[in-house]
């Protein structure tokens, strides 16, 4: 890292030069993606008053762009707090650029992926019957429905996620809090929690961070394992399988390590933090992308040797049909973008070069969603008899909802970085190996 000729006092106004009011471009940035969430109200406002009909959801596929979508987010929310909370604990000092990051993009992924169960369930006004509470109906919820699973899951994940990302972010609210005046000098002040800074604290703070860390990586396995139960529940061809919960588990690191990517460089760029996230930071995403990229190869093989050696007609049906079928574009593009464009970073000049890691983690981002795609819509549309065989193709509604719901998420993490640090200052100290005089 080239933070060692940085002073404290340094690390301090550089990050918290981030904070100040911004000017013309981020308040365009931000007019634009609220008039995308805009976009994507309206066409959920059409969708309740006119029925679900006006999407293209209908006999067999009845979980569609939707679900699809809230497959994608999930997994961009659960690998965010992973690969904080494993970095974490294998105590990789380089995480201290990328994990604030990963953090705050799980919370406002998880905000988004929570959205879908309620846009999918039609009459949204409904949703609390979702939820188990003593009613004077003396109705309970039906345990054994995805539905409600994913409420459980989701619900317990955001606590958990939230409470990760604000107990570390604690020290720097405190360090805002000092460098700021008015209303915002208040705000910081009460959540802050009466930090100090005292060796008490950071006693306290270092176990109940460990503590969080520790608790979040198995729940993220066993979360996403429970979203991938959805499917493989289910006696679908295609889908009922029991390798489901470490595929999508690894899908979702995969697609996270690559958002992370996506985020991190022009972030880096617009709040000029070259020498807090370096090329360096970069390189070791992307070689851990390299990794993830291999195990859903090997994912992706076993899937097919399974339908070959399980001799179900049903399961090899399925899998042809999905690599030659209607959705067959979708299925390569997954393939080719999962699989083989990941391989370039095996390449040094490629992986340290931004336009190419730009490229790539896009890429890698558009092979994940189509991976969503092709599993759910390609074995709904090809299920067991030819008379119940299908099509589906997204309407206007799912469209706008869909764009809607990236700008609802970029618009979150774009007000987040305004008003908290978006690198660690704390963590950064702690790497300067010899920090500089101060000035």
């Amino acid at each position: 890292m080239a933070t060692y000729q940085l002073s404290y006092t340094d690390v301090n106004r550089d990050v918290l030069r981030i904070l100040r009011r911004p000017g013309w471009p981020y308040f365009a940035l931000l007019a634009i993606l609220i008039l995308f969430v805009s976009w994507g109200a309206f066409a959920w406002v059409v969708q309740i008053q006119r029925g679900m009909g006006v999407a293209g959801i209908n006999h067999p596929v009845f979980w569609g762009v939707y679900i699809t979508n809230f497959v994608f987010w999930v997994g961009i929310a659960h690998s965010g707090t992973l690969i904080s909370a494993i970095l974490f604990l294998l105590r990789a000092r380089w995480r201290t650029a990328v994990f604030r990051t990963a953090e705050a993009m799980t919370v406002f992924a998880i905000m988004t992926a929570g959205l879908y169960p309620l846009i999918h369930l039609g009459r949204v006004w409904k949703f609390y019957w979702l939820i188990p509470y003593p009613n004077q109906r003396e109705l309970w919820i039906n345990f054994r429905s995805p539905l409600t699973w994913d409420v459980l899951a989701v619900l317990t994940y955001f606590i958990v996620s939230s409470l990760f990302l604000y107990v570390g972010l604690l020290p720097d609210i405190k360090a805002a809090h000092d460098a700021v005046r008015g209303w915002r000098r208040r705000i910081y002040g009460i959540l802050s929690l009466g930090w100090r800074g005292t060796v008490r604290q950071w006693k306290h703070f270092s176990t109940a961070y460990l503590f969080l860390a520790a608790l979040a990586t198995p729940l993220v396995v066993s979360v996403h394992s429970i979203v991938s139960w959805d499917f493989a529940m289910s006696v679908v061809p295609g889908w009922h399988s029991t390798i489901f919960a470490p595929y999508f588990v690894a899908g979702a690191i995969h697609s996270g390590l690559a958002m992370v990517l996506t985020l991190l460089i022009p972030i880096r760029k617009m709040f000029r933090m070259e020498h807090y996230i370096t090329t360096d930071h970069f390189e070791n995403l992307a070689k851990l992308i390299v990794v993830t990229g291999w195990i859903m190869t090997y994912a992706y093989v076993t899937e097919f040797l399974i339908a070959w050696y399980s001799a179900n007609t049903f399961e090899q049906s399925i899998f042809i049909y999905r690599a030659l079928g209607d959705y067959a574009v979708a299925f390569w593009i997954m393939i080719l973008f999962n699989s083989v464009i990941p391989l370039f970073f095996l390449i040094r000049p490629l992986r340290r070069n931004l336009v190419t890691l730009m490229v790539i983690s896009l890429m890698i981002n558009v092979g994940m969603w189509f991976e969503r795609f092709v599993i759910i819509v390609g074995s709904l549309s090809h299920e067991f008899l030819p008379y119940d065989w299908g099509f589906y193709r997204p309407t206007w509604v799912e469209i706008g909802i869909s764009l809607g719901s990236l700008a609802w998420f970029l618009m979150w993490l774009l007000l987040f970085l305004k008003f908290f640090p978006a690198v660690a200052i704390a963590e950064v100290k702690e790497t300067l190996l010899s920090p500089a005089k101060e000035h």
